[in-house]
């Protein structure tokens, strides 16, 4: 039997999952280790029945999972709730993203853009056709592959204006976050954690997750860009 936990996350809540594991240990002496990639790649590998104890990813994804029977049924805890950010490389002209007529504007006078995977990337998508300018931008649009931070892509001088989750754009050299999505256009992700159907230890990881999903995991949350849920 393994001596920890294992985990499988989306990149979003891989610093705080990591904190909260350290945490953990420190209280329990139980041991908990994350893999985190790309949320579509996850879902992917617990598909295939990856063996895994915990599991933490968007919530309509975990709530489907659950009804597959990939997660032990009632174990789902809502874990925190994060918003869309948009950055630009260190250095560069900061945009006027004060309201959606402003932020539409920049986002048309951007060179290149660059996006993420996951819930925000599908808002963003359909904020763009809204507005009428998904065709007008899709030639300078770029989702970032599953996994890779939309940070490295602006670090890199590859793109000028991205959107992700906060929580993955917050001290990443090379960039400057501008701002959060105006509020009545922003769409909150919620992150739910449950246990994994191939799990050995249920009442060892059910203990976990009730630990993620209680009052002490706030300060972790909101340290690295995220509230409570």
């Amino acid at each position: 039997m393994s001596s920890e936990l294992i985990g499988i996350s989306s990149m979003a809540t891989r610093q705080i999952l990591a904190d909260l594991a350290g945490l953990y240990e420190q209280r329990t002496g139980c041991r908990a280790a994350f893999q985190s990639m790309g949320g579509v790649d996850a879902a992917r590998r617990v598909r295939a029945g990856e063996p895994a104890d915990i599991i933490v990813l968007a919530s309509k994804v975990m709530r489907d999972l659950e009804a597959e029977g990939r997660v032990v049924f009632h174990s789902l805890r809502e874990f925190a709730r994060s918003g869309i950010a948009i950055a630009i490389p260190s250095g560069a002209q900061r945009p006027n993203i004060e309201g959606e007529e402003a932020l539409k504007q920049a986002t048309l006078n951007a060179r290149k853009i660059c996006y993420s995977t996951g819930p925000s990337g599908n808002h963003l998508k359909q904020l763009w056709q809204r507005w009428g300018i998904l065709d007008a931008i899709s030639d300078r649009a770029t989702q970032a592959p599953a996994g890779i931070p939309v940070a490295t892509i602006l670090a890199g001088g590859e793109a000028d204006l991205g959107f992700q989750q906060l929580s993955e754009l917050l001290d990443v050299p090379g960039i400057e976050i501008v701002g959060p999505l105006p509020l009545d256009i922003q769409a909150v992700t919620v992150f739910t954690a449950g246990i994994s159907a191939t799990s050995s230890r249920v009442e060892e990881a059910r203990d976990f997750v009730a630990y993620l999903t209680s009052p002490d995991s706030a300060t972790a949350k909101r340290r690295h860009g995220m509230d409570p849920a």
